[in-house]
């Protein structure tokens, strides 16, 4: 038989808990690190780097600590059902 509860929407699990604050801050160090890397000689030259790539930088980290999180709080909610069931069984 299966279970028909179900765990937090992608939405509450990507806005709760305080992900977003978190993927902010990963994207601000992350995204500053690899402009560095990847823009550093354009703006030691004192030109503008391409903005739409910058943005992309920040962005990357950003999606990938939301999505990092999403999947944590899947998969640890899974276990809790699991374990909560395993508990009502004994």
């Amino acid at each position: 038989m299966k279970n028909n509860i179900q765990g937090p929407t992608l939405f509450e699990r990507a806005f709760g808990g305080g992900t977003p604050l978190k993927a902010l801050l990963t994207a601000i160090v992350v995204g500053t690190i690899l402009t560095i890397i990847n823009h550093g000689d354009v703006i030691i030259h004192g030109e503008f780097p391409n903005m739409l790539k910058v943005m992309l930088t920040y962005c990357v980290p950003f999606f990938v600590t939301t999505w990092g999180a999403v999947l944590g709080k899947k998969y640890q909610w899974e276990k809790d059902c699991a374990q909560n069931f395993s508990n009502l069984e004994n």
